[in-house]
C-alpha cells in the first residue's frame, strides 16, 4: 500500500487560486458556482444509496451517519459538507483556497451547523482517520493525483467508505464542460484543463495502488428534461464507491 507523505502537498497554487476567486458567490445557485449546485441533487442520491449499502442500519433514515465521522477533501464552501452534516455525521471540510474555507465556515455557523473547516490538502488530516471520505470534482485539480489519493487512503479507517467523482477524459466531456459550459460562461472559464481528466480504469489504478478497490461505479449524465442524472454512461462524468482492499 502506498504511503502518504505528511511533508508533500498536492495543492496546485493556480488551481486554489482560481476557486478562490468564487468563493464570495459559492452558495448563490444562480452565480458562478450554479453548475455544482445542479450537480448536487446527483451526487447526494449516489451518496446516499452508497452510504445504505456499505453500513446497511436501515435504522434512522434522517441520520444515517451519526456517529461517524466525514471527511470532505475539496470542500469548497460547504455545498457537500453540509449535507453531510444534517445526515449526521461529525464533518471535517479541507480545501486548498482560504476564501473558500472563510465562506463555508461562515455559512455554517449561519446555519447553525458544527462543521470543521481546514485549508489545506490531504496534508492537512495526515494521521487522522475518517469512516466516510468524500471528494467530488477535485482529483483533476491536483498537482499530483497519486499522492492525492495515498492522501485519501491514509485518512479512511478501517470498515469505511470513499466516494469520488471526476469528468473523464473524452471528447464528450471536451464539448459538454469546456467548449459549452466554460464557453458559454455556464462555468467559469479556466476551470477546467482535459488533459487532467481522469477515465475510469485510470482511476481504478490510481486506487488500487493506494491499496484501495472500486467497488461500483456509475454515470453522471445530462438530460436536457431532467438535468444532470445518474447513468450507465461514463463518458461524461462518474462516480466511484471505494473500500480498503
Amino acid at each position: 500500500m502506498a504511503k502518504a507523505s505528511a511533508g508533500k502537498t498536492t495543492v496546485d497554487p493556480r488551481e486554489a487560486e482560481h476557486f478562490g476567486k468564487l468563493a464570495k458567490d459559492w452558495w448563490d445557485p444562480k452565480g458562478t458556482s450554479a453548475m455544482l449546485h445542479r450537480l448536487n441533487p446527483p451526487r447526494l442520491a449516489y451518496l446516499r444509496d452508497a452510504i445504505d449499502a456499505h453500513w446497511g442500519d436501515g435504522d434512522d433514515d434522517f441520520s444515517p451517519l451519526a456517529g461517524r465521522s466525514a471527511l470532505d477533501m475539496g470542500c469548497g464552501a460547504g455545498l457537500l459538507a453540509e449535507p453531510l452534516a444534517r445526515l449526521g455525521a461529525r464533518v471535517t471540510g479541507v480545501d486548498a483556497a482560504p476564501e473558500n474555507i472563510g465562506a463555508a465556515a461562515a455559512h455554517a455557523r449561519a446555519g447553525g451547523l458544527d462543521i470543521e473547516y481546514l485549508a489545506g490538502g490531504t496534508e492537512a488530516v495526515v494521521g487522522r482517520r475518517f469512516d466516510l471520505v468524500t471528494s467530488m470534482e477535485v482529483i483533476e485539480h491536483v498537482a499530483d493525483p497519486q499522492t492525492f489519493v495515498d492522501g485519501l487512503a491514509g485518512a479512511l479507517a478501517d470498515g469505511g467508505l470513499m466516494v469520488l467523482s471526476t469528468p473523464n477524459r473524452t471528447p464528450k466531456s471536451r464539448l459538454a464542460m469546456i467548449t459549452l459550459g466554460e464557453g458559454s460562461g455556464a462555468i467559469p472559464k479556466g476551470t477546467h484543463d482535459w488533459e487532467k481528466f481522469i477515465a475510469p480504469d485510470e482511476l481504478t489504478i490510481l486506487l488500487e495502488t493506494a491499496g484501495l478497490r472500486v467497488t461500483d461505479t456509475r454515470g453522471l449524465a445530462f438530460s436536457p428534461t431532467r438535468g444532470f442524472v445518474l447513468s450507465d454512461d461514463l463518458s461524461l462524468d462518474y462516480f466511484v464507491t471505494v473500500v480498503k482492499a
